[in-house]
């Protein structure tokens, strides 16, 4: 793999991209325009019109501005568009909202709630999908000011774990109907998953003793869960399970996540920042002839930094790709990412991929000069191999000396 410094450029130019958007660059996320929302895109949703919903005082019945045929649009533009083709998976990062077709009617403002941006990975049904996710958001909300943030997150798991939870929360209802008031029984009849983020007296109490949905969860879907959450401990996310955080059940699978204020209780403070919504098998129920595993955050905040949305005509070419090997580097590779965001050192990435050849074929893909590799020893011994792809020299730099390290090897491959 060798290196012709001198037609290598050090900043690329780029579409669809401001600077709050540069945070999730560092995490591998692209670019996008939004898709155009089409009429038929409209019509395949009527069948997945159910509400989100969310336990937060703050909104109106917890409903959240997220729509299933924004999702459809996504799906739809990864097969039109050749997505597919890509390195997998494929990470978005949209600026604005799905756009609505000239004919298309506009949806219906929901609870108040300001969609900032998304972020969207497609081809990934690993739980370092989520945990992606979560690390870019949290990054991105720091940069706006939200500093004390934490995770809620619950997993209604794959259909059949659904529909054993389902007909455990109907049965636990009705036992209940005659300890409800009106309101609460009138929300059963429309729909009993809306009553778990209920802030009825009568019903917040009742929900004490109602079934959990991650305790009909199958053998794949706990494990997924207990993946997600090894991630946030080896981050030191703070989290916590909430059983009142349910998804549109037509559309969403696994897990369900929520990024808050942890200060949210304070006066004038929006709790919600962010929600997280996985969609396997949304592709397969649209008939559509490939299945696409999807999962992506919307952030719901009012930007609090107009410099932030300026738009950026460019972005630094990452030097170096990452590669990790086995579950322990695994784990720490968005540490490893995070601590370089901050050194402003880009990196190429494949932190999906498990195999070696997989990750090897991206890193020959992007030329990049540099390849930092972890293993199972560097991440016991908090360490990482920086290669140079044109000597194949290489160094074993510990992870606290890293970032100061690519700074060094950045500004000397520039220099050349």
């Amino acid at each position: 793999m060798k290196q012709a410094p001198n037609k290598i450029t050090k900043f690329m130019p780029v579409e669809h991209l401001d600077r709050i958007g540069e945070t999730a660059v560092y995490y591998g996320f692209s670019p996008a325009k939004s898709p155009a929302i089409t009429k038929a895109d409209l019509e395949a949703a009527r069948g997945v019109a159910e509400a989100d919903f969310v336990d937060d005082e703050t909104e109106r019945h917890g409903k959240l501005p997220l729509y299933s045929e924004e999702k459809i649009a996504l799906i739809r533009t990864y097969l039109e568009e050749g997505w597919s083709d890509r390195p997998q998976p494929v990470q978005i990062y949209l600026k604005d909202r799905c756009r609505r077709a000239a004919k298309a009617p506009a949806a219906k403002k929901a609870g108040g709630c300001h969609r900032y941006a998304d972020l969207e990975i497609l081809g990934a049904s690993g739980p370092i999908a989520e945990a992606t996710l979560i690390q870019a958001g949290r990054a991105m909300l720091a940069e706006e000011g939200h500093k004390d943030t934490a995770v809620e997150i619950s997993s209604i798991g794959d259909r059949d774990s659904l529909a054993r939870f389902n007909r455990e929360l109907v049965d636990y209802y009705r036992k209940n109907v005659n300890g409800m008031t009106a309101e609460c029984r009138q929300i059963l009849k429309r729909d009993p998953f809306e009553l778990l983020s209920s802030h009825d007296p009568s019903c917040k109490e009742l929900n004490a003793g109602a079934p959990h949905s991650i305790d009909f969860l199958s053998e794949g879907s706990r494990r997924h869960l207990e993946e997600v959450l090894e991630y946030l401990e080896v981050l030191s996310v703070p989290y916590s399970l909430n059983n009142g955080l349910i998804g549109n059940r037509s559309y969403c699978t696994e897990t369900v996540f929520a990024i808050v204020d942890a200060n949210g209780s304070a006066k004038d403070c929006q709790r919600v920042l962010g929600i997280g919504v996985r969609y396997n098998g949304l592709a397969k129920r649209l008939n559509m002839k490939k299945d696409i595993q999807g999962v992506g955050l919307s952030l719901l905040i009012k930007g609090r930094s107009a410099k932030l949305r300026a738009p950026v005509k460019k972005i630094k070419r990452p030097i170096a790709s990452f590669v990790q090997l086995g579950a322990e580097s695994k784990l720490m590779s968005l540490q490893v990412v995070e601590s370089l965001r901050q050194a402003k050192i880009p990196l190429y990435l494949s932190l999906s991929k498990d195999r070696l050849g997989a990750q090897v074929s991206t890193v020959e893909k992007y030329h990049t000069p540099y390849v930092i590799v972890m293993g199972k020893k560097e991440a016991m011994d908090k360490t990482a191999i920086v290669r140079r792809t044109d000597t194949y020299s290489q160094d074993v730099v510990l992870l606290s000396d890293l970032p100061s390290y690519m700074k060094r090897a950045e500004r000397s491959f520039w220099k050349r």
